[in-house]
């Protein structure tokens, strides 16, 4: 089987008879594959670097890194030999400790080098300055040093492959054509090439920022995540090692590869071959590979979407959520067909791949104290048994630009850098879990755009390179917009109103909700990941009001009870009175109800209950309500 070489390998064995010296960033810890003996294989960076450079005739690599100084590869007799003969090396132990100064020294003699084709790699150079701005006076000399190397060295041909003549052309143009000729692959390339030096960096901002800039034989390889077509070849690679690969059939092999490539998506091959020995280690066999992947990915092989108990809380749930969530049928029977769609793995089965997307999306909007919150709560308590499971996020406190760095993480070389996002390091620390963003609309804009990512991909990766996974997510969007429109001449004016049928609420925020994405973000791909998941609220109607209050009523009781073993009476006439007044105005929802009986019944109930003497008393009975110059005061009667 013929595979093609990594990008990063084909960009270097181009640039080899035109470039000096190569900062390779980017995916440096990843395995690669290449061929190795006239086979595929997953190397590592360092085999897969040997086995390009060996077929242009280069006899060793030095391989310094800050830790252990210099060592050969490979670690042969002859090729450590050969190196100790050629550059003066003592390395009885495998390994020479050096200085900066003793390595710049033999960067010159290897880059100079005529009687063996050779190479070196600086491992972990992002370790070599202690800070990038501030070099120390060694550090300088020595980045200062290699600078001026990249410049005076010369592309050459070994003595023994010229016969004694040595070929030193002029320096390529940095715009030259960067091409080199074609190399068979048994035979030794006798033309020009450099004796490289190869930097490797986990960002190319760790090293000076002049070093690259102002040398033009300075080259930069970026080594991305793996496409498609190579962790499908990975996996075709990765699959005999999976139990009962041999006795499976042609399809279920291709299922295999299907789920295995596709579930997969931004990872590393490295990862593929941990999720392989994961899969070995809990005996997982091919159909069990998205099982696999969940478990490289949340660190948790059980699967409560799975679960024949939360099916049947599900088909339960919708008496249990209206106990809760008051006068919002049309919105919970949604809710509910959205998350039963989670819970047998539907999300997104209109597309082609299955893909890494969230196991549901809802985007709460209506009116404020409708239940958004409330039924969001109350999904995590049906789901997950707590309700305090689920992980809130005010959007209100991310209004500007630069606090996107505390939900997603800083940049590196930024204060909070370490610490990562609080975002994803949630999601890593529950990844079964509702995350619920409160009034989305209040967020920067530049922190929405991070949400395409996570809606589409199912993933976020934080400034310090540590990805988190929403695959096994639910994530609940809440927003007021459409309550109020915004008019020509900038005046707020109030779009659907207390009364209004259901239909005429529900077409109004929509479409509020689509100009406001559209037309004054210019983000409409945001409402495209959205979908048809937007779970529209009606206002309280007055029926449901008197509902609420009873309930809230109840609540007041129950703490009464708790706190001060006191039976908690009230008369009709007492409660009628304070039903009037908590359900006058329902534009604020059942949040304007509950601040209603906290100041015209909680608050003049606790002022009465603190100045009597309670000994011995077991019921308490609010008699009525007098209110005097907006001071409401209760009437109460113990037993």
């Amino acid at each position: 089987m013929s595979i093609e070489k990594p990008r990063w390998i084909q960009d270097l064995e181009r640039l080899l008879p035109i470039r000096s010296q190569f900062i390779v960033s980017g995916s440096i810890r990843d395995n690669f594959l290449v061929e190795v003996a006239g086979a595929p294989a997953l190397v590592p960076l360092r085999r897969a670097l040997w086995e390009t450079l060996r077929y242009s005739g280069y006899r060793c690599l030095l391989v310094f890194d800050p830790a252990d100084g210099i060592r050969v590869y490979p670690n042969e007799t002859a090729t450590r030999e050969l190196a100790e003969r050629l550059f003066d090396l003592r390395l009885g132990e495998g390994t020479q400790k050096i200085s900066l100064e003793t390595l710049a020294a033999l960067m010159k003699n290897l880059t100079g080098q005529r009687e063996a084709r050779a190479a070196m790699v600086l491992d972990f150079a992002s370790r070599i300055p202690r800070q990038t701005d501030h070099l120390s006076e060694g550090e300088h000399r020595f980045f200062v040093a290699a600078e001026k190397l990249s410049l005076t060295a010369a592309a050459l041909v070994p003595n023994h492959a010229a016969k004694s003549e040595t070929k030193t052309p002029a320096p390529a143009p940095a715009t030259a054509p960067a091409t080199a000729p074609a190399t068979p692959a048994a035979k030794e390339f006798t033309g020009p090439l450099f004796n490289p030096v190869l930097w490797l960096v986990n960002r190319s901002q760790d090293l000076p920022s002049w070093f690259a800039l102002d040398s033009e034989r300075v080259a930069s390889l970026t080594i991305g995540r793996p496409e498609y077509e190579t962790r499908e070849a990975a996996a075709q690679q990765l699959a005999p090692l999976f139990v009962g690969f041999g006795e499976a059939d042609e399809k279920a092999r291709e299922r295999f590869l299907k789920s295995f490539t596709e579930g997969t998506e931004g990872m590393s091959l490295a990862a593929l071959s941990d999720i392989t020995e994961l899969a070995s280690r809990k005996n997982l066999d091919l159909a069990h590979i998205d099982d696999a992947v969940r478990c490289y990915k949340v660190g948790a092989l059980d699967n409560p979407w799975r679960k024949d108990y939360l099916r049947q809380k599900i088909a339960d749930g919708q008496g249990f959520i209206e106990e809760r969530v008051k006068g919002q049928r049309a919105a919970v029977v949604k809710t509910l067909d959205i998350l039963k769609r989670s819970a047998m793995g539907l999300t997104g089965a209109q597309a082609r791949s299955r893909g890494n997307r969230p196991r549901g999306v809802l985007f709460f909007a209506g009116p404020t104290g409708v239940g958004k919150t409330e039924l969001a709560k109350t999904l995590t308590q049906l789901v997950f048994g707590d309700e305090r499971a689920y992980i809130r996020f005010d959007m209100s406190e991310f209004a500007e630009e630069h606090t996107g760095a505390r939900l997603l993480g800083a940049p590196p070389g930024y204060i909070g850098f370490d610490a990562g996002g609080e975002l994803t390091n949630s999601v890593r620390e529950k990844p079964f879990s509702v995350v619920l963003f409160d009034e989305i609309e209040k967020a920067h804009p530049r922190i929405l755009d991070k949400f395409l990512q996570i809606l589409e991909d199912g993933r976020l990766t934080d400034g310090r390179g540590d990805t988190a996974y929403f695959s096994e997510t639910i994530l609940i969007f809440t927003s007021n917009l459409g309550t109020f429109v915004e008019e020509a001449g900038g005046q707020r004016v109030q779009n659907i109103k207390p009364g209004d049928p259901y239909e005429v609420v529900e077409t109004r925020i929509r479409e509020a909700i689509g100009d406001y994405f559209k037309y004054r973000l210019s983000r409409p791909e945001i409402l495209n990941r959205i979908g048809d998941n937007i779970v529209v609220f009606d206002f309280i109607a007055p029926e449901v009001a008197v509902m609420i209050f009873e309930g809230m009523l109840k609540n007041v009781a129950r703490r009464v009870q708790e706190e001060l073993r006191l039976a908690l009476r009230v008369a009709p006439a007492a409660r009628a009175q304070l039903l009037e007044r908590c359900t006058r105005d329902l534009s604020h929802g059942g949040r304007g109800i509950g601040n209603q009986l906290e100041s015209a019944f909680i608050n003049p109930l606790a002022r009465a209950l603190f100045g009597l003497e309670l000994m011995g008393k077991t019921t308490v009975t609010v008699e009525g309500l007098e209110d005097l110059d907006r001071v409401v005061t209760l009437k109460l009667s113990t037993a």
